[in-house]
């Protein structure tokens, strides 16, 4: 508000007559040059100097621009040598400096009080971040119904200003300020370290304000009325930092007066105490002066009178501001709500209090929601205050359940955390029920919430003590902790088999190692149970639950060599410390100690495909024991041939061969002569069944699945083609690993050109050999067929591009043309098919779908690497909308790839997936027989070219492929028509508005390029705009003679717009105003005229007026 003269003038002669009634109005200026406020010349240390003028008094004394924000947040050291500072510089300063200056402040308050409080209130207001004029008045009554109508807060647009008039009794405030106030940063949301520094210094301030004058000002009814008053005005204000400010202010101004309550209650109590022991003295030892004093101590006056206060604050600021449009003032709500329900609990912690708590849990932002909760787990941590939270939990405690599942990964985290917090205070809150949901968040793929579940899964299942038997007392203290060990595990293992996640082991594991470290790492105590006698009389363990034992072994050996990184989990430290480190080598050096020795005994049971991967993670130094370890793992491949065992071996015996390896050498003699042994076995048994032209026994289909990991078969497919049906998917699988093997050590074997011949003809063969078997009647060998030809062709195109050319290397080879068909028909007939909704259940419905998605990324990886044309993805993307859930990531990122290459030709393979459905469409329609699976919709097909059109993201970059992707388009409409009377318009026509849906693509000068384009096709033939089927025609010129950003050809065709160029119009403006495109084209017919000719020329494209070049288009008949 800009003062009123009078009220100026008068305030003004009030200044320069006498000092009293300077402190009855003036202004303070905070502008930016004059910051306004500022105290007299005097030393901060100096605490005990009568403050003999406040801040107004001395104004003119000090310098200006001294408190500006951004000057605030510079060097502490030189701002603890100012003098004459300002109660906002003293923000600034420190804690130390803030009680000596409040100090000063408070002896300046008992001499000349409005003064003051005028500074203090300039405080506020320039921590707001306003920098303008406060005008104070002083106001006689309270109830004066025209001072109260006065109170308002506006803006004057014309002068840039605006302001607010409100009653801080006993003054009347008016408050002016630029209208941008809104838009500028003020402090409290300043970006850095020091937004958040100025945070914590201003509630500082609050708070050593109350501390201070906690015994003596706060109860004159003066000081906290106006402060009470002025932030609760300024917390209801539409600025935005006002509001957020003394919102801020008001409640931290509550938190102040709770523990000043709270201080003064335990005065009370003590003084209660003090007086009862008083009144137990004898006559002679009892003081008449002294019960007086100490009676006169307790009183209730002073504790009435701050909960008075604090119910004022909590009414006037908090119910209106907890629901605030603004996130940080709920949050600031939230916060501190919890605290007074804590700090002062006698007032605040009761059902009307805990109401809003419970409903700002709902909160749509996460932050609110996350203050809510901590400050739940405030209160559920203190045993004293739970009886009073009985109601609360049964009415929320769903809704704690729930936020377990939240989008935000820290709301989460911390209601599992209170939850976990209830479980260990409130045994009858949480059911059976509640305890099975929870549980399952073991599996989570957020390490920081599985972790807290695992906290408790132990705290409720696994933190428990052996049983008490009859000789409790004569068992030792060994076998009491294996009891205890014992009874935990199978606790473990019966959660486990519950959970019905018989995959997930290593994220079970991981989730109870923060808090079952030491249970997981007992070593000795997991061997012992699974090397324990099943004839001894104590209770064993079943083989469902050995096996998971094993599973459980396994994992946290992993676990204490590689650290908690886990792939599929988020949320893990990807940096340890040094004492992290320390101690995962300290867990490897035992676990590789200790198993290196039982290991050979553990592997003589029948669970051998897990216990295989542990020698994987043993120390390299360690070589003690190796070559028992080594014989074991001879022995066990002898008996046991199943894939799993067999690639658990191949990658530790690849583990123990490593250079780095103590024993290598005696690994690489065990691994050679394994196979070798195997090589001669397999040769003589393939010999004799060659010889009698039978199937292979089953001994000899052992050893084909052996050598399927270890050793690379190279012999004809046409020899195996009699075999059964397992041996010819293992034989298949053998070639591509001999294949790949063989392009992969391509620089060590081929020395010269005739074997780089051999190599390409070796290829050739099987690629023939794979398309064969592309018609097997078994869907297995199809599937592996394709897969095995995929991956020899992306890993010869592979090793061309990476190959140097000084030197022999693979030759070229591309794929025969019957080859390439084959294997596009293969996945469009077993990738691109409906969902079976037979008996199969979720789980196989799941695994064929995996299955389907690795077919398609085999064949697409061919399109990327360039083994096949590019134009065979056209059939792939069609399929994009359709299956859009199951295969919309791959077939986009294919698209990405692609475009990558060349992104001319990746916009045609696009072109040429929408007309060759658009073909399939009317070739359908015009033969009026039953809809093919394969053909889709015309909306589909322009819903396709719609999300087509979205992935072209850059304008500029993709400016060519736009164009193109139109001029295709029109080609493909116009090209090789003759107008007949039985053929009026082209066959194709519609297709131009799926083409409508890449113009908003175009950049303005584009489109009328296309424009021209299109006008150069349709310049000879006659069109007749009333007719139906020249729609299409209209809608895609209108697509592109829209020029608004953001605008489509609906919008355009439909909107009221007019279309005419200045002072070239034949028409008046009146007759185009309101008509719609159509109905101006259709307005140029003349009544006796059916059909007209239009011809639009290029040339006509461009206007006089430069300005307006993008807004008309000009139309010559």
């Amino acid at each position: 508000m800009i003062p009123d003269p009078t009220a100026a003038s008068s305030s003004s002669q009030h200044n320069k007559s006498t000092h009293d009634e300077a402190n009855s109005s003036g202004p303070v200026n905070q502008s930016e040059d004059e910051s306004g406020n500022e105290n007299r010349h005097k030393s901060v240390r100096r605490r005990k100097r009568a403050h003999n003028g406040s801040e107004n008094v001395k104004r003119k004394s000090a310098k200006a621009g001294r408190s500006s924000v951004r000057r605030a947040g510079g060097s502490h050291g030189k701002q603890r040598h100012v003098e004459a500072v300002t109660l906002f510089e003293v923000v600034t300063m420190g804690r130390s400096a803030m009680q000596a200056v409040i100090d000063d402040w408070l002896e300046a308050y008992a001499t000349n009080r409005d003064s003051s409080l005028l500074d203090l209130i300039s405080f506020f207001i320039q921590c707001s971040g306003c920098k303008g004029v406060v005008t104070a008045e002083m106001c006689q009554s309270k109830e004066d119904s025209e001072v109260m109508s006065k109170m308002v807060e506006e803006l004057d647009e014309v002068a840039g200003l605006q302001y607010k008039k409100f009653l801080a009794f006993p003054w009347i405030l008016t408050v002016t300020w630029p209208m941008d106030t809104d838009s500028v940063e003020y402090p409290l949301i300043q970006p850095g370290p020091y937004g958040r520094w100025f945070h914590s210094e201003f509630c500082d301030f609050v708070s050593v304000l109350v501390a201070q004058c906690q015994h003596s000002v706060i109860f004159d009814s003066y000081l906290m009325n106006t402060l009470i008053s002025l932030l609760t005005e300024l917390s209801n204000s539409y600025v935005r930092a006002f509001r957020h400010t003394c919102t801020l202010a008001a409640v931290k101004l509550l938190s102040s007066l709770a523990g000043a309550a709270l201080s003064l209650s335990v005065s009370i109590e003590n003084s209660q105490k003090l007086y009862e022991v008083q009144k137990t003295k004898t006559m002679r030892q009892k003081s008449t002066l002294q019960l007086e004093r100490i009676q006169k101590k307790i009183t209730e006056e002073k504790r009435a009178e701050i909960e008075s206060m604090m119910d004022i604050i909590f009414k006037g600021v908090f119910l209106k501001r907890y629901r605030d449009v603004l996130p940080e003032i709920r949050s600031i709500c939230m916060e501190e709500l919890g605290l007074w329900m804590k700090l002062y609990s006698s007032a605040f912690l009761n059902d009307s209090y805990l109401k809003y708590m419970g409903w700002m849990m709902h909160d749509k932002i996460p932050d609110v929601r996350l203050k809510c909760v901590l400050g739940l787990q405030g209160l559920y941590g203190d045993p004293v205050l739970l009886p009073k939270l009985d109601l609360f939990t049964s009415r929320f405690k769903e809704r704690m359940i729930s936020m377990t599942l939240d989008k935000d990964n820290e709301v989460a985290v911390q209601s599992m955390k209170l939850l976990v917090l209830i479980s260990k205070t409130c045994d009858d809150v949480l059911s059976p029920e509640d305890y099975k949901q929870l549980l399952q968040f073991v599996y989570s793929s957020q390490r920081p919430l599985a972790a807290t579940a695992g906290e408790l899964l132990f705290s409720r299942l696994l933190d428990t003590v052996a049983p008490a038997s009859d000789t409790q007392d004569e068992i030792s203290e060994e076998e009491a902790h294996k009891q205890q060990t014992f009874a935990r595990l199978k606790a473990l293992l019966q959660f486990y088999q519950e959970s019905e996640l018989h995959k997930h082991v290593v994220y079970l594991v991981d989730s109870l190692w923060d808090c079952g470290g030491a249970l997981l790492k007992d070593w000795p105590a997991l061997t012992s149970v699974l090397l324990e006698d099943p004839s001894s009389h104590s209770p064993g363990l079943t083989l469902e639950e050995q096996a998971v034992l094993v599973e459980i072994l396994v994992a946290s050996v992993r676990q204490a060599s590689e650290g908690p990184a886990l792939a599929g989990r988020s949320g893990a430290k990807k940096v340890m410390s040094a004492r992290e480190k320390k101690i995962l080598i300290d867990d490897c050096t035992k676990l590789t100690e200790h198993l290196l020795i039982l290991l050979p005994k553990l592997l003589s049971c029948d669970i051998v495909a897990s216990l295989m991967k542990i020698p994987q993670y043993f120390l390299p130094e360690c070589s003690e024991a190796v070559s028992g370890l080594i014989a074991e793992m001879g022995a066990v491949l002898e008996l046991h041939s199943s894939p799993a065992v067999l690639e658990a071996a191949a990658r530790t015996y690849l583990s123990l061969c490593g250079e780095e390896t103590a024993g290598c050498s005696v690994a690489r003699a065990a691994r050679d002569s394994l196979v070798h042994r195997w090589v001669d076995q397999l040769t003589a048994l393939l010999g004799d069944s060659l010889e009698v032209r039978g199937t292979v026994t089953l001994d000899g289909q052992k050893h084909v699945f052996v050598l399927s990991y270890f050793f690379a078969l190279m012999h004809p497919l046409s020899l195996y083609y009699n075999f059964c049906l397992k041996v010819l998917l293992e034989v298949l699988q053998c070639l591509c690993y001999s294949m790949l093997w063989s392009l992969n050590t391509s620089s060590e074997t081929l020395t010269s050109r005739e074997k780089a011949v051999a190599q390409r003809l070796q290829l050739r063969l099987f690629c023939e050999r794979g398309h064969h078997c592309l018609s097997h009647s078994d869907l297995s060998v199809r599937q592996q067929a394709f897969l095995a030809v995929c991956d020899v062709l992306t890993a010869h195109s592979y090793q061309l591009h990476v190959w140097d050319p000084t030197s022999f290397g693979p030759l070229l080879y591309t794929p025969s043309p019957k080859l390439q068909r084959a294997l596009l028909t293969f996945v469009c007939m077993h990738v691109f098919v409906g969902p079976d909704f037979s008996e199969n259940s979720e789980v196989e419905r799941l695994e064929d779908l995996h299955k389907r998605r690795n077919l398609l990324a085999a064949f697409c990886k061919l399109i990327v690497h360039g083994v096949l044309e590019m134009s065979m993805a056209a059939e792939v993307f069609m399929y994009y909308m359709k299956y859009y859930n199951d295969f919309g990531d791959i077939i986009k990122e294919t698209m990405y790839r692609t475009r990558q290459i060349d992104k001319i030709e990746s916009a045609r393979t696009l072109v040429l997936c929408l007309q060759q459905l658009f073909v399939r469409l009317k070739r359908e329609q015009e033969s009026g027989g039953r809809a093919h699976p394969g053909v889709q919709t015309f909306t589909s097909i322009k819903e396709l070219a719609r999300r087509f059109a979205l992935t072209f993201g850059d304008l500029i970059k993709f400016r060519e492929c736009v164009v193109m992707i139109h001029r295709n388009g029109i080609e493909f409409v116009f090209q090789e028509f003759s107008q007949t009377p039985e053929t009026p318009t082209p066959l194709y026509l519609s297709y131009l508005t799926i083409l409508s849906e890449f113009s908003s693509k175009l950049l303005k000068p584009d489109k009328k390029t296309v424009f021209s384009y299109l006008q150069k096709h349709t310049a000879e033939h006659i069109i007749d705009l009333r007719e139906e089927c020249w729609q299409p025609l209209i809608y895609y010129r209108a697509s592109l003679l829209t020029v608004a950003e953001g605008e489509d050809a609906v919008s355009y065709v439909s909107s009221d717009r007019k279309l005419y160029l200045p002072n070239r119009s034949p028409f008046p403006k009146q007759k185009l105003e309101g008509t719609t495109l159509t109905q101006y084209f259709m307005s140029l017919l003349s009544p006796s005229t059916s059909c007209i000719t239009l011809n639009i020329d290029a040339s006509v494209l461009s206007t006089a007026n430069e300005e307006d070049d993008d807004d008309t288009v000009e139309v010559e008949l």
